[in-house]
């Protein structure tokens, strides 16, 4: 259970963000817009910051029936206390929210570009430096364009999703020059399968298995011989139970002699839905995939179907549950319950909120910096990934809290550009 103990996801070690906060700087007063599915403001780990909001959706920006926005949220500013996670500036950023998307995590009413317009004005008006957007589509539109440009122009950082159409198709706003696109790297600094990559990537952050607050705790187990593990249901999984003894698939990469029973399987190999697919093929009732590396991780089965309950759980919980092969056991996959929750998604969507951590912890060391200098230290001094210099996948590479501090306190004043693309 992650709120026994506060763990540092691995993406706050991975930008640097601890030495930061070291040399002094911790986003103390920068004041950061979430535009998104709405804030959960009781979360334990959220719990007492500096927090304002508008909602286009309802009357409640401190609602979040999807869990989106409070996940980035944590990502950026989780508290440092000792539940749960950490964020890139812990507890110390000022909040602003716009929330545009509904309880199903969908654009309301679909006018996208004058509602993204909208939001982001309205993060202006209310003082934000640097605006987070874990959102985007595929059309671009002029009148946005004009907008960010002109909040560009006032000073401020906007920062955008890559998308996670594993394509090189432009993606908006993260697309348009003024605007920082971040595409998602895992935890061996390898391009996420799903990041898109294009002429303007710009800076990569950790996307894969990150950590952070929802607004739900998850009600969905494997009992096995008294034993009770955790577990996450799949997205496009049905929910309900199933029963049979218990059988260790390996990594489920074919079909196996497995009618009737509940089918556990390493990550690692195939999709979840090829795992998945092979149980429900072999005759399997459930399909438990648990972690090949330490911790918790979400699966999605990629599309709808019709597909037998499954559920994904920590390396921990799979390697123990093994010790009950053949003993009967029952899978209950359920809808989450209202609570202080914690889990690791995937996205462009979770890189996104690295990026703008980062850039409120470097503000925060002077504010007389401009967004273009602030930029410009995350693109010169990103850790190079990939192809040598610039590439479409991971842009100019992981960005570098500490080193990105160091270059900008060696800058003498009104030095800076802020270069875009290769």
């Amino acid at each position: 259970d992650p709120t026994v103990e506060q763990v540092m996801p691995y993406g706050i070690d991975y930008v640097q963000a601890p030495q930061v906060w070291e040399a002094g700087a911790t986003g103390d007063g920068v004041k950061v817009c979430i535009i998104d599915t709405g804030f959960d403001i009781d979360h334990e780990d959220l719990y007492g910051l500096s927090v304002e909001g508008y909602s286009q959706v309802d009357d409640n920006w401190a609602h979040d029936g999807y869990g989106h926005g409070t996940h980035v949220a944590g990502t950026i500013t989780a508290l440092d206390n000792d539940v749960g996670v950490i964020g890139v500036s812990p507890g110390k950023v000022d909040l602003f929210i716009v929330k545009i998307f509904d309880d199903a995590g969908e654009w309301v009413p679909q006018a996208r570009a004058s509602n993204l317009m909208a939001a982001a004005e309205m993060c202006a008006d209310n003082g934000a430096k640097i605006i987070s957007m874990s959102l985007g589509g595929s059309s671009k539109a002029k009148p946005e364009e004009l907008t960010f440009e002109a909040l560009y122009e006032e000073g401020i950082l906007s920062v955008a999703a890559a998308g996670n159409g594993a394509s090189d198709k432009d993606h908006y706003p993260a697309s348009y020059d003024s605007v920082v696109s971040v595409g998602a790297i895992d935890s061996t600094y390898t391009v996420a399968d799903f990041s898109q990559f294009n002429d303007q990537t710009e800076l990569a952050a950790p996307g894969v298995g990150v950590l952070s607050t929802v607004p739900f705790v998850p009600d969905s187990w494997l009992f096995v011989d008294g034993q009770a593990y955790a577990g996450q249901p799949m997205d496009y999984s049905p929910y309900g139970t199933a029963t049979g003894p218990l059988a260790d698939g390996g990594r489920c990469l074919e079909t196996g002699d497995w009618e009737g029973q509940v089918v556990l399987c390493e990550r690692g190999d195939a999709t979840f839905y090829d795992k998945v697919m092979n149980v429900q093929n072999s005759g399997g009732v459930a399909a438990v995939v648990y972690n090949n590396e330490p911790g918790l991780f979400g699966g999605t089965l990629g599309k709808k179907g019709d597909y037998i309950v499954a559920l994904t759980m920590s390396q921990e919980d799979g390697q123990a549950a093994l010790a009950y092969v053949g003993e009967e056991a029952t899978v209950q996959s359920s809808e989450p319950v209202p609570g202080d929750g914690y889990e690791a998604w995937g996205g462009t969507s979770m890189a996104t909120p690295h990026v703008s951590g980062v850039a409120a912890l470097l503000w925060s060391a002077n504010r007389h910096w401009t967004n273009a200098q602030i930029r410009e230290a995350m693109v010169i001094t990103a850790m190079d990934l990939g192809d040598e210099g610039w590439d479409p996948y991971y842009g100019y590479g992981l960005v570098q809290a500490y080193d990105a501090l160091q270059y900008l306190e060696s800058l003498g004043p009104g030095q800076g550009k802020g270069p875009k693309g290769p």
